[in-house]
């Protein structure tokens, strides 16, 4: 079975991107993962444990989990055999 590889693009993208944005405001009002962002921060250039840095996480996250999850959909794409047809 082959994978859709837009849809995918999409999935990942949400779902990373709205994990960075909640954690950073999580981490806002209670310091939990601080340290974590911080390395995030360094990775994202524009990005801080801030309410505007967790919207610029929102769309690097969306960026970076979609061409991520591109990526493995043509590798597994490449590799994945078709079921002949019954």
């Amino acid at each position: 079975m082959k994978l859709h590889l837009t849809a995918l693009g999409f999935a990942a993208g949400i779902i990373w991107g709205v994990c960075l944005f909640v954690i950073t405001l999580v981490s806002l009002s209670s310091g939990y993962g601080d340290k974590l962002l911080k390395g995030v921060a360094s990775i994202y250039p524009g990005y801080s444990v801030t309410v505007g840095g967790s919207f610029i996480g929102l769309l690097y996250g969306f960026v970076d989990g979609f061409i991520c999850a591109l990526i493995f959909g043509l590798i597994y794409n490449a590799i994945a055999k078709e079921k002949p047809s019954a």
